[in-house]
């Protein structure tokens, strides 16, 4: 039976006065550390209840498998130890009974060694993932949060996941950081430290990691904020959310993915905030109340907004205006309003999305790192959506003014053996060469290609082009590309091959694209150069080492 729902706050939580107890509602003790849950895609979603004495303690979305499961997902409920918990469902009830508490998840023991598991880029362990959020760094951790539905491998009941490392490289999976609660779903935003205690969070000598979010209804959305005291591992909520109602201002439910950092020149707080058309400035300086200054237009979701030198020279900086689409705007900006100067630019392209940048980098590092989402599928997998690379951004002064380039962060260097290296070989000899690399499921290539009679050439993986030049039309893989040497015969790129992506960084990163990998199954040649008596000035084979345990 599914009741009518009817909602009212108490306690900062939705609850549903109208679900009735169902005969198959069932009561666990909680004495282990997940709660397994079985899962079948074809099953319709119906909402569960976990209750305490009564309230409601946890509310999503689920298709929950009356048969045999596709797939298990997990909730992590140490913190309800000692606890009797109602779980409630109006939807069919059949598989309630199937559901179990263990201290190991569901799946545990092939976790991150399954067929179509990315083997050194970041996914989730169960359930969908997409935009990164509230990128930071903060004593010896770089903290990864994430849109996240733990509850099935397709889009829903949005949460923001949470993951640490202490390399960017190797990450450790937490719980669940930010809930859907009373005001709706927990979409996109951003994390900063209130070392000043500008909020009034900080305990002692503890600063406070203030996240800044979007909070998402059928209504509208809205801006909110939570803090921690414990490097992000419990989060509180604040009392009076929402902070920014813009909704009536623009006429537009689109208002969202705040981005915050602190303007040291004008001793505030700045939110660059996507509002209906582009991303507009806000200025605080104590996190809480927000002043509208100026707006630009262009853009579309997920803003980022930051200096950078230019060619190295910290006494020449721009900065540079971004959003989820990749592309970007080089100006100035003065704490209240960029002042655009170039653009729109675009650096990179293919699956990336909704990039963000790291804050709270020491000084004395300086680097501006990014990681994007990849919006590649992973068939047959309980999870879905990966990270890519994270990438460090720099400005340098090319032929045709400013620009964004990206390379992978050093720290990848510890995942790449060298196998082989070829100098002035032709492209027959290479592909004999490569052969033996041709059931790899994970490579490392460096190359540089020169072309001669040809007027395109690239390289291949089953079919798959991985490289397209098209010298005469100016394109790489169908995008438009001019080399900072127009008259050049040559292109370069460093390649990275995973189970189910591909990225590739052209001539030192001065353009990148990434690819979900789909070999053609009828061809059989692997790794493949290809074009008119092409010559391959180097090349550079790695093997490499699988991030997970």
């Amino acid at each position: 039976m599914k009741g009518k729902f009817t909602t009212f706050v108490a306690a900062g939580l939705l609850l549903c006065t109208s679900i009735p107890a169902l005969a198959a509602d069932i009561n666990i003790k909680i004495t282990k550390r997940y709660l397994n849950l079985p899962v079948a895609q074809a099953q319709a979603r119906g909402n569960m209840q976990f209750k305490i004495g009564g309230k409601q303690e946890r509310y999503f979305k689920i298709r929950l498998a009356t048969g045999e499961p596709d797939y298990w997902v997990f909730n992590d409920v140490t913190a309800l130890k000692g606890k009797t918990i109602t779980i409630s469902y109006d939807g069919d009830g059949a598989g309630l009974s199937k559901i179990y508490q263990d201290d190991k998840i569901a799946g545990q023991d092939s976790m991150y060694h399954e067929k179509n598991r990315p083997q050194f880029h970041f996914t989730t362990r169960r359930g969908w993932i997409n935009d990164p959020n509230g990128l930071i760094f903060y004593e010896g951790e770089y903290h990864l949060f994430y849109q996240h539905n733990p509850y099935e491998k397709e889009w829903e009941n949005m949460t923001w996941g949470h993951a640490v490392s202490k390399d960017m490289i190797h990450w450790d999976e937490l719980d669940d950081a930010l809930r859907p609660d009373n005001l709706g779903t927990m979409f996109s935003g951003s994390t900063v430290i209130d070392y000043n205690n500008t909020a009034g969070f900080n305990k002692g000598n503890t600063p406070a990691m203030i996240a800044t979010y979007t909070v998402d209804s059928e209504e509208k959305q809205v801006q909110c904020m939570a803090y921690s005291l414990d490097k992000g591992r419990t989060w509180t909520k604040y009392s009076k959310n929402p902070l920014i109602d813009s909704k009536a201002k623009w006429n537009s439910h689109d208002t969202r993915d705040p981005r915050v950092f602190w303007y040291a020149p004008g001793k505030h707080w700045v939110l660059v905030l996507n509002e209906r058309d582009g991303h507009s400035i806000y200025n605080s300086t104590n996190l809480k109340d927000w002043e509208f200054k100026s707006h630009t237009t262009g853009f579309w979701e997920c803003p980022d907004l930051f200096e950078l030198p230019v060619d190295g020279d910290k006494s020449k900086t721009k900065w540079v205006m971004y959003g989820a689409s990749n592309t970007y705007m080089i100006g100035s900006f003065d704490g209240q309003k960029f002042t655009p100067e170039s653009g729109k630019h675009f650096f990179s392209t293919g699956t990336i999305y909704a990039a963000q940048t790291y804050t709270n980098i020491p000084e004395a590092d300086g680097r501006r790192i990014q990681i994007g989402w990849s919006r590649v599928s992973h068939p047959g997998m309980p999870f879905n959506g990966m990270m890519l690379l994270p990438t460090e951004l720099t400005l340098k002064t090319t032929k045709d003014g400013i620009r964004l380039f990206s390379q992978p962060v050093k720290e990848t260097a510890q995942l790449f053996d060298k196998a082989n290296q070829w100098a002035d070989i032709k492209q027959n000899d290479a592909n004999e060469k490569l052969k033996q690399y041709k059931d790899a499921d994970r490579l490392r290539i460096k190359t540089t290609i020169k072309l001669s009679h040809a007027t395109s050439a690239g390289l291949n993986l089953f079919g798959q082009h991985i490289i397209d030049y098209d010298m005469n039309a100016n394109l790489v893989n169908g995008t438009f590309y001019s080399p900072e040497d127009m008259t050049s015969m040559e292109i370069s790129a460093d390649i990275y091959i995973d189970r189910t992506t591909i990225e590739v960084f052209i001539d030192g990163g001065v353009y990148s694209y990434s690819m979900s990998r789909k070999p053609d199954a009828k061809n059989t040649e692997g790794l493949h150069f290809w074009g008119n008596n092409i010559d391959i000035k180097n090349l550079e084979v790695y093997t490499v080492k699988s991030i997970w345990p």
